[in-house]
Parts: structure tokens; sequence; C-alpha cells
């Protein structure tokens, strides 16, 4: 068995009986051939670019925590929010993620800097992959064309292994 092989069958094996230790969503503001993004300034994905986001409240819909950590992060209220993507982010030996991504078509307000994050607009065409998470290459694509994902990433130190991807409809 390759060693890709094996590392897919032990992402399947896990998802068996994989259980997230933390919830979170990211809202991807769409608007005018660009996208809202962020330089995380601390806590999780401290110093990777990546969409305003964070951990659910208890008792927080996906949905609404999007909209709230928007607010937080950029100070901006995203509007016309759809469900693009559920993602596992299954980790050898840390902590288990799982992530749900918006994107929304309209959003109200001014993005502004904040203790959390520093706010900054990419054309489509150039989002810096490079200095985002290793996996947003695979799948953020997808979503911004419009499709419907449901994906897991097994990881090992920061290091993506292998993926599953799939339509969600």
């Amino acid at each position: 068995m390759s060693d890709r092989s094996a590392l897919r069958t032990e992402l399947h094996e896990r998802l068996l009986v994989w259980r997230p230790d933390f919830v979170g969503a990211l809202t991807f503001v769409r608007t005018g051939g660009r996208i809202l993004l962020i330089r995380k300034k601390r806590g999780h994905g401290a110093g990777k670019v990546n969409a305003p986001g964070g951990k659910l409240d208890p008792g927080e819909t996906p949905l609404a925590g999007a909209i709230r950590e928007t607010k937080e992060e950029v100070g901006v209220e995203a509007l016309h929010l759809s469900l693009m993507a559920e993602l596992k982010f299954v980790d050898q030996a840390d902590a288990q993620w799982l992530g749900y991504a918006f994107v929304a078509r309209d959003y109200r307000g001014t993005p502004t800097e904040t203790a959390e994050a520093e706010p900054f607009w990419s054309p489509l065409d150039r989002i810096p992959y490079d200095r985002m998470w290793e996996d947003d290459r695979i799948w953020l694509p997808k979503v911004l064309a419009g499709q419907r994902i449901k994906a897991a990433f097994l990881f090992r130190a920061g290091k993506l292994l292998c993926h599953l991807l799939e339509d969600a409809e």
C-alpha cells in the first residue's frame, strides 16, 4: 500500500469515530470581483490570511456565529449568507475542528482593523493562498465558483497529509 493510500485509509478510519473539539465558522464576503480577507493577529491561525471567523459560542448556530464573528473581527455586518462548505480538520495530535464556510453576497459597514484582525480586499484572481492554510487552495476555489462541498483534511503538525472532498448536494 502506498503512503498516500495509507493516509487516505487512516483518514477514513479516523472519521468513523471523529468528534470535533471546536466548531467554528468563516465568512467570505464577496462583492464586485473581490473578497474580504483578514490577516489574523492572534488566536488560532495567528499570522495567516483567512476570512473573518472563529469559534461558535455554546448553543450558537453556524450562521449566527459567522455573522457575529465577522462583526467582531472586522466591524461589518455580513448579509445574504449561503453555507457553502462543511470542513472537518482531522489532526493526528492536535485539536479537531469542524468548520462551516459561508459566502456573503453583501455587507453593511466599513471593514475596520481590530485586535483580532487586519481586513483587506483581495481580487478574486489574486487570493494569497501562499499565506493561507494549506487546505484553502483545495476547497476555496470550488466554494467561490458556487460549488457546495463537504471535505475532510488529515494534518500532522500543521502539515496537510491528505484530503477527501465531495459535493454537498
